[in-house]
């Protein structure tokens, strides 16, 4: 499996690739999943026939390196990852399609690095993180749970109000590393917001997809519809933010004619 290794810190990155010579789309995972939701959901063998695609383990995810330093996971240090990344593949530009943190990777990369972003994809995300938000898109105690070691107590307690998840994000949970996670957890509620007067100069064509029921990111989404210039706001009805990629028909109809208009 290939691998790219963060110049700055010496950490291993571990993606995988189609190289076919189609426009190149790189897919950022969300927060405790890895780059197999994205062929477990299906979005894999949708885009491929038209696109190549990257799919890689964000650091403290899946494969790749899993510091339990919260200061490692900074966000300079993840767009760092992404570059090394697309060194290794040999792209100088690629459409961005991010679910919840990687959507918040793809734009931190857009506004630094506006021209190795050729159309940016959100779903579920956000430019403003909030502490006391990121709880509800888990549970009440996550934090602890992960704290004790093992992806155990975190998997119970996502399914602890009788929900179920589906076996590709239930896999992608249990395989990581949970003090890595915690780590990553404490760096994320830490972090800053991203200005309108940032997003206001963004020129990168964005699409962005968030459910209806997804407090408060469905909000922010439409915050960042109204402030970027070039972003167009699709809501996917009924949608938590857990339930924004699957099924995932409703967000396919929409990308992929957004990716064949953004070549």
């Amino acid at each position: 499996m290939p691998t790219a290794v963060n110049p700055v810190d010496a950490q291993t990155i571990y993606f995988d690739t189609s190289t076919n010579g189609a426009p190149p789309v790189l897919l950022l995972h969300g927060s405790a999943l890895s780059r197999s939701i994205w062929r477990g959901l299906g979005y894999v063998k949708a885009l491929e026939p038209e696109f190549d695609t990257i799919r890689m383990d964000l650091r403290g995810h899946g494969r790749s390196s899993k510091p339990h330093d919260p200061a490692s996971y900074a966000m300079d240090l993840v767009v760092a990852d992404v570059l090394a990344v697309l060194e290794a593949t040999g792209h100088q530009s690629v459409h961005i399609v991010g679910y919840s943190f990687g959507s918040r990777v793809g734009l931190s990369l857009a506004i630094k690095y506006p021209a190795m972003v050729r159309s940016l994809t959100m779903l579920g995300g956000t430019h403003a993180i909030e502490a006391q938000h990121i709880s509800t898109l888990f549970f009440d105690g996550y934090l602890e749970a992960l704290k004790t070691g093992t992806m155990d107590a975190f998997v119970a307690g996502m399914e602890s109000d009788g929900g179920k998840l589906d076996p590709a994000t239930r896999l992608a949970f249990a395989s990581n590393d949970a003090l890595a996670l915690a780590a990553y957890f404490e760096s994320t509620e830490a972090g800053n917001a991203v200005s309108e007067m940032l997003l206001a100069q963004l020129a990168t064509p964005t699409l962005l997809m968030t459910g209806t029921r997804d407090v408060p990111r469905i909000d922010h989404s439409r915050t960042m519809a109204s402030v970027m210039p070039n972003a167009r706001m699709v809501e996917l009805p009924g949608r938590t933010h857990g339930g924004t990629l699957f099924p995932p028909e409703p967000i396919l109809e929409q990308l992929l004619p957004f990716l064949r208009v953004n070549p």
